[in-house]
Parts: structure tokens; sequence; C-alpha cells
């Protein structure tokens, strides 16, 4: 019911610092930061909600050729410009690149996780990408997400020409295209990647951003390199920061320096009535990272993580306490992910020393350049899946040293299903549904971190899957019928059990209730709720429901094989 939906898990905040920039015909494209990922002041996993960075995201298509929707804080004349325009020497050095850069087109269709036999309208969108080596084009993910339709335009054509995309990543914000039209291939010069830039470094913002058609410049310099939050991923990633204006539709576009070679990807900035031209790029050796890891398997297989929790060791009390002696820094181990192959070496407790050879200092950062230190999950980020890393640790005053195979991680409540539809299954009305942060948001909107209720909320920010297809399944809904009388106000309660059973995920359930000969279906929920259906009538009654509410299957595809 609906006072059950607005259960607050939190109170609510006043109005966000960030504000989405984006002008779209539906609300269904996501317009808040979904990072789970947070930690508590001893911890970079659990951290308390951080500053929320609103990811820059796609321009969409002006209808009827009306003017875009200005919103409060997010119109053009609210884009502050840099002070110093591009110079002349910029501009000339950057030229040669600027035919690389394309605009980017595209239809999306997104899923409905609360009606997920459907999808929602579809709508387009613009932003930028820019041609590289080998026939392919980088722009972001979130530009191409759930795409029926993208296409392609280059400077100063008339043409539009159809693009493949090849690989998505989503946890980098990075897609790959490709383009079979040998002409557009034409007469353009891939870019080039340049080396990881300094502070204060020049970098010029190249795109098609909101405000007009043609190519726009704007410039400005690296004033941050830290690992920064991915609003779209919900990932934690190497990120440059930037005072070069980056508006709607810049997403995806090519940040160069000042010699014309490419040192990131525009991709999200910070809106807040405190800051001005705050934008954020995606730094060249993420962007290779990407790359490599497409071209090694032909896929797309992620950045790995460690799979831990873990503690700062800056109190002497507390170092003492763990044996460490005076010359030894590390990182306190609080728990490990039980689907991590971490799992099989690493105990709560353990003093993590160094990574790979690199030693860890008790605040969790390592040496990254002269000058500057970095939070050592960059060490995590530069290896691939797959690859083995050494780990010293220290146990009960003991040094020893495991070689981990790294993994990417499984989340309980995952940030994205990967382009994949919604599974769901349903039986005398309830429908059943897997829990993940584009349901949240369907359901409670983008505030879903406060609006959603506190047990969702703490699964969500904390609980840990026991198995690598572990699922936390919920009653989405009650299709109201005669059958389901007296159980229409449960909405969005998790489900425990099933005649006695446990429920690891959505197809076990199904399996289970399918091939059910009991006299009844009993379903054990939260809160010590129990739900009861005669098994004849319940499954009789089905059939009737979906066509009532024009529903093709009772469950979705991945659960029918």
């Amino acid at each position: 019911m609906a006072d059950q939906k607005s259960k607050r898990g939190r109170p609510k905040k006043p109005m966000s610092n960030a504000v989405d920039m984006q002008v779209e015909p539906s609300p269904s494209v996501p317009a808040d930061p979904d990072s789970p990922a947070t930690s508590s002041p001893s911890s970079r996993r659990t951290r308390g909600r951080p500053r929320k960075i609103q990811r820059h995201d796609l321009q969409a298509e002006p209808h009827s050729g009306s003017l875009p929707l200005l919103v409060p804080g997010n119109d053009q004349c609210d884009a502050v410009e840099p002070p110093n325009p591009p110079t002349s020497e910029q501009v000339e050095r950057v030229l040669p690149s600027m035919d690389a850069v394309v605009k980017v087109f595209c239809v999306h269709t997104e899923p409905n996780f609360s009606l997920p036999w459907q999808r929602k309208r579809q709508y387009s969108s613009s932003s930028s990408g820019f041609i590289i080596a080998g026939r392919r084009v980088l722009t972001n993910a979130h530009s191409v997400e759930h795409h029926t339709q993208v296409k392609l335009k280059k400077r100063g054509s008339d043409t539009k020409y159809l693009a493949t995309v090849l690989a998505i990543g989503t946890d980098c914000d990075i897609a790959m295209l490709t383009v079979n039209d040998d002409e557009f291939w034409e007469g353009v010069s891939p870019v080039e990647f340049g080396p990881l830039p300094a502070l204060q470094d020049a970098v010029t913002v190249v795109g098609y951003p909101i405000g007009g058609d043609t190519i726009s410049v704007t410039s400005g310099v690296v004033s941050r390199m830290e690992i920064l939050s991915y609003v779209h991923g919900s990932t934690e990633l190497l990120g440059l920061q930037i005072d070069a204006a980056i508006n709607s539709g810049n997403s995806g576009g090519p940040a160069f320096n000042d010699k014309g070679k490419c040192v990131g990807i525009a991709f999200q900035s910070l809106k807040n009535e405190d800051v001005e031209n705050i934008g954020y790029v995606i730094p060249a050796p993420v962007i290779t990272h990407f790359i490599h890891d497409y071209a090694k398997s032909g896929e797309y297989t992620g950045f790995p993580s460690l799979g831990i929790e873990w503690q700062k060791m800056e109190n002497p009390d507390l170092r003492k306490s763990m044996g460490m002696a005076p010359d030894q820094k590390g990182i306190r181990v609080r728990r490990i992910e039980p689907t991590g192959p971490e799992f099989q070496f690493l105990k709560p407790s353990d003093i993590i020393l160094s990574f790979d050879g690199i030693n860890i200092a008790n605040d969790g950062t390592v040496p990254f350049r002269h000058g500057e230190r970095i939070a050592f999950s960059y060490l995590v980020s530069q290896k691939y899946t797959g690859e083995n890393v050494v780990i010293k640790v220290l146990r009960k005053s003991e040094v020893l040293e495991f070689n981990i195979k790294l993994a990417t991680r499984r989340r309980l409540i995952p940030a994205h299903i990967k382009g994949k539809p919604p599974s769901y299954y349903i039986i005398a009305g309830f429908v059943f549904s897997a829990v993940s942060v584009p349901y949240l948001r369907s359901e409670y909107g983008k505030d879903y971190e406060y609006d959603a209720p506190v047990k969702l909320l703490d699964k969500h920010l904390h609980a840990l899957a026991q198995s690598p297809d572990e699922q936390l399944v919920v009653v989405s809904q009650v299709l109201v019928a005669d059958i389901n009388i007296g159980y229409e106000d449960i909405v969005n309660t998790q489900v425990l059990a099933f005649n006695g059973k446990p429920v690891k995920n959505l197809k076990g359930l199904a399996t289970m209730v399918e091939k059910c000969n009991n006299e009844f279906l009993q379903f054990e929920l939260e809160y010590q709720q129990i739900v009861v259906l005669q098994t004849k009538t319940a499954k009789a009654a089905t059939m009737d429901i979906l066509t009532t509410h024009c529903i093709p299957s009772a469950m979705s595809d991945d659960l029918k094989t």
C-alpha cells in the first residue's frame, strides 16, 4: 500500500547539494547517486553517506523543436564559464584532434522495475564521444545505458551513422562503440592518449553540451587528483577534478592536455550553490584499463576489488594491542566477503602490511607521486580480474604472505543488472522480485537512501552475500484478487522461507513453489509475518490474475530455464 511504501528509513534531508543538470522527457533516467558502498569513520567500505556528487547526465533531446526545459540551478544562465577562455595556442594544439570528437545520439528503453514484465516509454538523448585507434569510439556508459539505437555524427557532417555497442563498463562509466560503415572512418585521425597530468596542468574539454548544436571547447586546469566516487557505477576509482565548465551533453567528451593528447573523459560534475566549475574526468589509466580488459577477452570483466572492509590503525594503543612493532604500519581487516577468494586466506583482525610489495600506511594510503599519497585501493584498481597479488599480513605477531587471485565484487543488492531485464515471479497475485539499486530507485525515487524501509537500507549498506547466487527476495506488491484477500498491504517485505525451507534466490523460490504438492503454500516473511494459500486454488487463480493485468507470463524468461 502507499502508506507502507513511504515508510522512511531515516529523516529526510533538505534539498541535496547535487542538482541534476539533465533535461529529460521521461523521469526514468536515474539522476541521483546510487553509491551504496560507503564506510564508517573507521572503514572505507561502509563510510557514511559522502558528499553527493551528481553524475553529469545525458542531455535529453528537445521535442517538437521546443527549447529545453530550464531547471533551477541547471540552466544555461547558471553554467558559469571559466574566467579565462582557451588561448589561441591551446586551440591550435587541440584543433587536429577535434575532428575525432563525435556527437552521440541514443534512444533508450529502460526496464520498469516496479512492473518488471514491461518497459518504460522510450526517450532520446545526446552526448559526446571520440574516435580511438582500431575503428572504435569511446563515450560514457550512462550515455548508452539501456540503448535500443545508437547513432554517431562527426563534426561538420550532416550524416548520422548507426553504431554498435561493443562493451559497457558500468563501474568505470565507459562504453566502447563501433560503426560498420567505412565512410565514417574516412579522413579522421584517432585520438591518442597522454600521460596522467600533474596538478595545475591545463586541460581543454571538447564536446557537444547543451546550448547549441556545434562543438564546444572549454578550458581549465587540473585542480585535484584522488580516488573519487563514480556515481553511475557506485564504485571508487581514480579521478581528476578540473575547473573547466562541464555541462549537460559533455558526457563522454575528451579532455585534452596542452599537447593535444587525451588525458580523460568528462563524466560528472558537482552542483552546489557554494561551488562553481567543479567537473570530474575519468583519467587515462582507467580508460586504458577498460580498453585492455576488453582486448584481452573480447568482453569487459570489470575492475577487481580486494573484498574486505578495513579499519585505520592510527591509534597507538590499537597498534600495540595488535602486536605491531614500532616500524610496522598497516590496516586492520574488519570483515571479509564470503564470496571473494580472500575469504580462504584472510581472517578478521589481520593487519595488512603491504599489497604487491608496496607498504600501506596506517591511514590506508600508499605513495603516489612526489608529495602525494593515495588510497591503496588505487593499487587494486590497476590490476585485472583473475590476476594474482601478494598480500603480506600480520597475524598474532607473525608475518604471513598470501598469493591471492583478485575477483570482482559480488554485492547482495547489486548496483546494476547490466542491461538484463529484471526478474520476477507471480503466484496468486503475489509479485516476487529480487532487490537491486535500480529497483529501490524505482520504488522510492532518487532519495531512496532516506525513504526506503530501514531493514532494506541496512542490507543495502552492510549485508554481505553468503554465496555467489544469493539474492534478497521481496514481495514487491500484491495484485488484488479474491484469493489474496487480507494480504493487500504487504509491500516490499523480504521473503525468508517457503514451507520451512530458506529462500536463497528468486529462481529457487519459483522452483519450490512450482513443484510444491503440499496442501498449502506458506511464505515466511520478515517481521514474523506469514502468508498461507491453498496450493491448488492459488495456482488456478494465477492465470486469471495475469489476464486481468495483461501480464504475458507468470515468471521472467531467466527463471524458465
